[in-house]
């Protein structure tokens, strides 16, 4: 009988390459911003910083979470392959489908518009239709509010669609340039914001700017912001094969990777924090249109050191999106050719890349652009993943059931308790979004569950071809 032998990833990556790609997927735009909405929410410097550190270590604990099962189940696809495996078909299928109606289209309307609110803040954007400004529909939807900001963020991922239709890809290299830039911009704030005259550090207290005291429901609801800033922590046990030794290095990598944010976080929102009072960060919140991080920086370099933050969130945010928009279009093109998704998408241009499915997704993200704020997308997409985290932790339990003798490359720290915690947070926070957030998590809920008839619709075509 002739030995076959299944190609094996070289296993390559080592503590130090594990802890920069730990890195590397988590920090991104919600560092420039989310401070904002958390001080609106829970009005104390204090508890600001400890919503930092609290989501930081559920991220860490989903991270751990996912690296067992993403070891295990070792396959291109991600979740969409692990729920067909853990779950069923229906359900890879409702994931799949809430990546294209909220999760990755969401994700590049934001970092869009993250993009056009710094460049206003450089130009000065004219208004567009301010009369319409209020204008809603059914008091929920207002597409002309900061229209001039939402008309840049539309091109911006019109061009950088059409960019991505003609084959070109942003190289490993690129993307750690934008890394780089992300660090330098961080380090740049946190070195001379609190160094600066302008640094008040009586500003961090626990007291509260009004008489409301802080409540549970508060926390949870200020850590929707802060998980935005550590999105990506799921990608991570995707190299789980390539790496040396996996089962001290991928805990360890892990562990030092979401501890070092933890601190990057802590300082550089120490910083924001100092520089800006918690009234001013509310008005930043509320008036929508700008951006915390250039606020700060004006605080102690004036224009000139806005111009500057302003210019490196620019091109980070163009980075990430361009990003964003060449990888979120894959697993919409896999479906269609499956037949679990519309058929054109399927399609494949002279320079092999799945232009329907970039056209489908620019045409839907430009839509959710129009829907709402950056903090109401991001809001969005938060209540929506934390369901599948939720159910990506559970599988652990579930696949310890089910193929108890498999190889593991690695068994999470802590099982059964810190994967019950992640379950159990996950539950929580969805839960509490439905009450603080109604608008977003109906929003989330009706678009994810829109999936359930095009799952139906989509195998009968299947059945009756």
């Amino acid at each position: 009988m002739r030995e076959t032998h299944t190609p094996q990833l070289s296993k390559s990556l080592g503590l130090r390459l594990v802890v920069v790609v730990v890195i590397g997927n988590i920090i991104g735009s919600g560092v420039y911003k989310k401070v904002a909405p958390m001080a609106a929410e829970l009005h104390s410097s204090g508890w600001v910083l400890v919503c930092w550190v609290l989501a930081g270590i559920i991220s860490l604990f989903g991270a751990l979470c996912n690296a067992e099962v993403a070891g295990l189940l070792a396959a291109t696809g991600g979740e969409y392959v692990y729920y067909q495996k853990i779950y069923n078909k229906f359900f890879a299928f409702l994931f799949g489908w809430s990546l294209f109606t909220i999760i990755q289209t969401a994700a590049i309307a934001a970092l869009a518009y993250v993009f056009a609110q710094s460049l206003n803040s450089i130009v000065h954007l004219p208004d567009v239709l301010p009369a319409l400004a209020k204008w809603s529909i059914g008091g929920v939807f207002f597409p002309f509010a900061d229209l001039n900001v939402k008309l840049v963020a539309i091109m911006l991922i019109i061009i950088l669609t059409w960019i991505n239709t003609k084959g070109i890809k942003t190289g490993a290299g690129v993307s750690m340039a934008i890394l780089l830039l992300v660090f330098g911009s961080i380090f740049t704030i946190i070195a001379f914001g609190l160094t600066s005259s302008a640094a008040d550090f009586n500003r961090i207290e626990w007291k509260t700017s009004n008489v409301t005291p802080v409540t549970l429901n508060m926390v949870f609801t200020a850590m929707l912001a802060a998980f935005w800033a550590y999105q990506g922590w799921a990608s991570v046990g995707y190299v789980g094969g390539e790496i040396k030794d996996a089962k001290r290095n991928l805990p360890r990598g892990i562990v030092i990777g979401i501890f070092t944010i933890i601190g990057l976080y802590l300082l550089v929102n120490t910083a924001y924090l100092s520089l800006l009072p918690i009234p001013q960060l509310e008005e930043i919140y509320n008036k929508g249109n700008k951006i915390a991080a250039i606020e700060a920086v004006r605080s102690f370099w004036g224009e000139n050191g806005a111009l500057f933050i302003s210019l490196l969130i620019i091109v980070t945010t163009l980075g990430c999106c361009n990003a964003t928009i060449l990888a979120s279009c894959r697993p919409y093109f896999a479906m269609a050719n499956e037949g679990l998704f519309f058929k054109p998408v399927a399609k494949l241009n002279n320079k092999e890349a799945p232009v329907n499915s970039l056209l489908y997704q620019c045409v839907w993200a430009c839509i959710l652009v129009l829907s709402g704020t950056f903090d109401q997308l991001t809001d969005m997409i938060i209540f929506s993943v934390f369901i599948f985290y939720g159910a990506t932790t559970l599988g652990v339990f579930i696949l310890r059931k089910k193929m108890p003798d498999a190889h593991r490359p690695y068994k999470v720290w802590g099982y059964p308790v810190v994967p019950a915690i992640v379950v159990v947070f996950c539950v929580i926070l969805v839960i509490n979004t439905v009450f603080s957030r109604p608008r977003e998590a109906a929003i989330g809920a009706v678009l994810m569950l829109t999936g359930v008839p095009m799952y139906y619709l989509f195998k009968r075509k299947i059945i009756n071809k």
